[in-house]
């Protein structure tokens, strides 16, 4: 689906009670300047939805290509009913970005099936620095608020 011209954060359901959820984020260092946005809304949205500050836990990595096994710690530590990966990847001018990109997308997919939790990828994966601060509060929204609002939406449908 293509981005251009559209706010992706924009919704309009009414957000699930997230009073009783415990909701993991690992957020990668690198690119800190776009992270940290996405981090923001991705608290905005948890805690606007009644998420407990004491049930949700972070863990920081170094960069995206740690998220996986962040996530993995998370889940195996604080026991959460959702991860939220945050991260992201710009193109460079070397093939670096497509190994990076495909082995994050991989190890948060196999995340999902193996724990039968939600991992979710809230990883912007850019041509431009310019495009990732498009996607983290600029004129498309902030994946981050899309990443909370899904990983609401998966622990509550997947509780029904």
């Amino acid at each position: 689906m293509s981005s251009i011209h559209k706010n992706l954060s924009d919704y309009n359901d009414v957000l699930p009670d997230a009073s009783g959820m415990r909701i993991g984020i690992v957020i990668a260092e690198w690119n800190k300047e776009i992270t940290s946005l996405l981090h923001d809304a991705v608290k905005m949205i948890l805690l606007q939805a009644k998420c407990k500050n004491e049930n949700i836990f972070e863990f920081i990595v170094p960069g995206s290509f740690e998220l996986p096994l962040g996530a993995k710690h998370l889940l195996e530590t604080k026991k959460p009913d959702a991860v939220i990966c945050i991260g992201c990847i710009v193109q460079g001018e070397t093939r670096h970005f497509d190994f990076i990109c495909n082995s994050v997308a991989d190890g948060i997919m196999r995340l999902n099936l193996d724990y039968k939790i939600p991992v979710i990828f809230g990883v912007l994966t850019t041509n431009s620095m310019e495009q990732a601060k498009d996607r983290a509060g600029g004129k498309y929204g902030n994946k981050g608020i899309e990443a909370a609002v899904t990983a609401l939406k998966m622990v509550a449908g997947l509780r029904n």
